[in-house]
């Protein structure tokens, strides 16, 4: 059954007319306003006026001095006060009005309007209103007094004369039931791995990746910023990844470590007569021959003196020994030993550093009779060379001989602490 509305169209009790005399102050009742060209009231056409005067789909109808908020489907009777009146056609919608549809009004009630756009005057409402104590009919919110039939996994949500009910969050309808929604497969959220859970989902990133705040996005992290030891040279982040680089001399050993690279076996430039020798991050030729006047070569980097005149005040033999370390090394360190390889009963040996320590850099330590350890006192920086030259001294006891040797020790410090 349609609702059917009559509107008796009045003019306002304090409409003027025209024969009015000039220079009057007129006032309007609410609803109407002054027209001075006319000077009469002129009735307010709200629903002209304001653009959403109706809500929940209601439509407005202007009448003399206020409107009125009605369903689509209503059936609209307007009348002068006489047997004659215009009806207009309905728009079919779902019943909104909150009046009983049941107990229109007559052509001969004069009708009221508030701004709510709530007819007063109605004995009953519609279901989905109450009467309140001004008797307007009023929205009953069934969600809050428990008047719905959603199920416990749904949520209540109130609308104008009614309710629905919705599914939460991650879940939609199948049926009168709410299942879950598999996001994953659905809109594919995650910028990497989505895996799907009730109601929802989580993101996970690809290895060398974090997620961004927004919990979707993947960032690549920067491994290098971590820690200086994730390489032992350099670290070159890259995405998803880092990867280690080593300097000139050394080649990757795995994934971080840097190993010297043994020149000497992989292709040099030393010519014949010299030999190569590799130090750490590099190499260097030296003669195969170190020998110099009155001195000869006798063994391998073994120089002896042949004759006692020419040698008196010399020591008898130079021995060159070459050897590498780390730069920045860690000291004290025992880096060298010295000792005797003629042992006479009755001799004496001792050890002294005959040159190469202006510096304080090292400390000679006896461990035996016939033994020496040369210490490192101070850490080095490389590259550099250094050369110390350490001297045994023999004597003889019994015989009132005294004779020397050095041992020509050449230090190179690498660039590096590997």
């Amino acid at each position: 059954m349609m609702l059917e509305i009559y509107l008796v169209m009045t003019v306002a009790a304090s409409a003027v007319s025209q024969e009015t005399e000039e220079h009057v102050s007129y006032t309007c009742t609410e609803g109407y306003e002054y027209d001075p060209i006319k000077e009469v009231c002129k009735d307010i056409d709200e629903c002209a006026l304001v653009s959403d005067t109706c809500k929940g789909g209601m439509k407005c109808i202007n009448h003399y001095g206020g409107y009125l908020c009605l369903p689509q489907n209503a059936q609209i009777f307007i009348t002068n006060g006489d047997e004659s009146s215009q009806r207009t056609d309905p728009i079919p919608q779902p019943p909104l009005n909150p009046l009983n549809p049941t107990n229109p009004q007559t052509p001969q009630t004069r009708t009221q309007s508030n701004h709510r756009g709530v007819v007063a005057g109605a004995s009953q409402c519609l279901p989905g209103f109450t009467l309140d104590e001004q008797n307007y009919c009023q929205d009953v919110d069934e969600c809050s007094q428990g008047l719905h039939t959603c199920n416990a996994d749904q949520i209540c949500y109130n609308t104008r004369g009614s309710y629905t009910c919705q599914c939460h969050p991650g879940y939609q309808k199948h049926g009168e039931q709410c299942v879950d929604v598999n996001e994953c497969d659905l809109t594919q959220p995650c910028q990497h791995q989505c895996f799907n859970l009730l109601g929802s989902y989580i993101c996970q990133c690809d290895q060398g990746y974090e997620l961004a705040p927004n919990s979707v996005s993947c960032v690549d992290i920067d491994e290098c910023a971590f820690s200086s030891y994730m390489c032992q040279y350099v670290c070159i982040n890259s995405p998803g990844g880092y990867s280690c680089i080593c300097p000139e001399g050394y080649q990757l050993q795995r994934t971080r470590m840097c190993q010297d690279i043994n020149e000497c076996d992989t292709g040099h430039e030393c010519r014949e007569d010299e030999m190569c020798w590799n130090y750490y991050g590099g190499h260097r030729c030296y003669p195969k021959n170190p020998c110099q006047e009155p001195y000869v070569l006798t063994s391998e980097n073994r120089c002896s003196c042949q004759s006692a005149g020419a040698c008196r005040g010399l020591p008898q033999s130079i021995i060159y020994k070459y050897m590498s370390i780390h730069s920045e090394r860690t000291v004290p360190a025992d880096i060298f030993q010295i000792q005797a390889t003629n042992i006479f009963p009755s001799a004496h040996y001792s050890f002294r550093i005959k040159a190469g320590n202006d510096g304080g850099e090292f400390f000679l330590r006896r461990f035996s009779s016939v033994g020496a350890m040369l210490v490192l006192t101070k850490s080095l920086e490389g590259p550099q060379e250094l050369i110390v030259d350490l001297e045994m001294i023999t004597q003889h006891t019994a015989m009132t001989y005294r004779s020397s040797s050095f041992l020509r020790l050449t230090i190179i410090v690498g660039p590096y602490p590997f």
